[in-house]
């Protein structure tokens, strides 16, 4: 697709690009504390106000591990509330209370300790992280959903993948205005009361730009509200409510929910399990969430200054800076993919790709820290430097736009609330994990650290290869039948090389398998009509 071709598609799906832009504002938030945090514990004013500076080595990392990940066991309760409440109030509602939610957090990470003492300041900034993670698990877990159910399946991976696209933006921008901070701020308690208070700026910008954009149709037509999903398909498409394609789509969502509609969220969960199809793919939004945590993402994410001061970069500016060079190298990455890649590569060779480098880029780190554990420069630390920087590039290929496209195109429409909701739940809680124990494993395992996350990115890949189709092109309602028959064959066709496993065997055509289902309909229908007019008839 050429510029002019690109520029034609912005024109002509600017409403789902604007919605999805919307929506993803509050990924930008989620970035923002990711990136926030690691440099504001690295700053010597919040450590002398905190009283960290007299701890000892092991008693900082649990600290350090406690403030990260405490606003992850809120996103972890956050993204489980959504289970019950997404269904009843519908997405958009739920969004915006999710970014309100994140905003009294923030105001009051902000002000947190001002008039008490350092012990009660702390338990105030736990409780503010806790309760801004809330809000932030809330919106993780439905911003994917809702981005998916309303954008036209032509652009939707790209759409879904501006999710990430803004999460590396807000992290990239936190980078930055830590290294401002600790640059152009005298230290004392403005130096990080600072980027606590910027980061209310995207929580505002989240809930006014949700307000005007339409609710999900899917969530419409399980409550049988038809005309207003009607509605809400043609604004994203730029049409009328009569337009044929969006009769159509409404008629496929109606046929797929048939039945389904106003469904509880603990019937959505027993409903997960009623088919081998159905609970494989609730099983997958779950599967691919772990997968990305289990990259070591957040590891670099949360504690990069830390990461860069083993690697030879000393001093908290010049570690700081590198971190903001960090994210910027994420946010090119990541939007070159999603505009250009993620429809045309697909899932799955971006999964392969970004999980193969992430793992060689992870594997050097460890060997190199193995073998030159002391913070002196030499020629190898450059590489070791650069091969940070490559990971990022690596991450921002696969694994980390891929899990939101593929997590919100596999979950089934009618247990969508239930399987996004426990996949996320699933995110932060490994999220947490991750953010508690890597202080300590980079204090006691050291090296060990990268290497675990490495072999575990090279599992993942094969894991990619080996199990999971391709979704690019497929309508929601119709990547059910990738799973339904010939699942790994149909994986192994669309993975490089992957036909010289298979020999002679082939996967069923998704047409084919979709004719099928269309024609047993039909005559269940035929069959159906039959019977009454005879009953008609009768009664005549």
């Amino acid at each position: 697709m050429g510029y002019r071709a690109e520029l034609d598609d912005l024109s002509r799906n600017r409403n789902a690009y604007a919605l999805a832009l919307s929506a993803s504002m509050g990924s930008i938030f989620y970035g923002w504390d990711i990136g926030l945090i690691g440099g504001v514990l690295s700053l010597a004013s919040f450590k002398q106000y905190f009283g960290i500076d007299q701890m000892s080595a092991t008693a900082q990392a649990n600290l350090d591990g406690n403030i990260v990940s405490i606003l992850q066991a809120g996103c972890f309760f956050g993204a489980l509330s959504t289970v019950y409440t997404s269904g009843r109030f519908g997405r958009k509602n739920l969004l915006i209370v999710s970014g309100l939610i994140y905003l009294i957090g923030s105001i009051i990470q902000t002000v947190s300790g001002i008039g008490g003492s350092q012990v009660v300041a702390l338990r105030v900034l736990y409780f503010s992280r806790f309760l801004g993670g809330f809000g932030l698990g809330m919106s993780t877990a439905l911003i994917p959903s809702y981005v998916s159910e309303c954008t036209p399946k032509a652009i939707r991976g790209r759409c879904t993948g501006l999710i990430q696209a803004s999460n590396n933006m807000g992290m990239m921008l936190s980078f930055w205005v830590n290294y401002g901070s600790s640059l152009h701020v005298p230290s004392g308690q403005l130096q990080w009361r600072m980027p606590f208070a910027v980061q209310v700026i995207p929580g505002v910008l989240f809930v006014l730009f949700m307000l005007p954009q339409p609710e999900s149709p899917r969530w419409l037509v399980e409550q049988e509200r038809y005309d207003e999903a009607a509605k809400s398909l043609a604004y994203a498409a730029r049409s009328s409510v009569d337009d044929e394609d969006v009769v159509a789509i409404l008629e496929e969502i109606k046929g797929d929910l048939a039945g389904r509609q106003r469904t509880s969220i603990w019937k959505q969960f027993r409903m997960m399990g009623e088919s081998r199809t159905t609970a494989l793919r609730s099983f997958i939004p779950s599967f691919v969430m772990l997968c990305q945590q289990w990259t070591g993402t957040n590891a670099i994410n949360y504690f990069s200054p830390q990461i860069f001061a083993g690697l030879g970069i000393t001093g908290v500016s010049s570690g700081l800076f590198a971190t903001g060079v960090y994210g910027v190298v994420k946010v090119v990455a990541v939007t070159t993919i999603v505009i250009f890649a993620v429809e045309r590569m697909g899932r799955k060779m971006c999964l392969l790709i970004g999980g193969l480098g992430q793992g060689f880029m992870m594997l050097w780190i460890g060997g190199y820290s193995a073998v030159h554990p002391q913070t002196t420069i030499v020629a190898a630390s450059y590489v070791s430097i650069v091969a940070v920087y490559l990971y990022a590039v690596f991450y921002c290929i696969g694994f980390g736009p891929i899990p939101w496209i593929v997590a919100g195109e596999v979950a089934p429409n009618h247990v969508r609330t239930a399987a996004m909701s426990l996949a996320i739940g699933v995110n932060w809680l490994f999220s947490f994990t991750i953010s508690r124990v890597t202080p300590n494993m980079l204090e006691e395992i050291t090296y060990g650290t990268f290497l675990l996350f490495g072999l575990c990115c090279m599992l993942m890949s094969a894991l990619v290869y080996f199990c999971l189709p391709e979704t690019k092109g497929y309508a929601l309602e119709d990547i059910r039948f990738l799973f339904e028959k010939d699942m790994m064959v149909r994986a192994l066709e669309d993975a490089p090389g992957g036909r010289i496993f298979l020999g002679g065997r082939r996967s069923t055509p998704v047409a084919e398998m979709k004719k099928a289902v269309t024609d047993d309909t039909a005559v269940l229908r035929s069959s159906d009509e039959k019977i009454t007019e005879e009953r008609r008839v009768e009664a005549v």
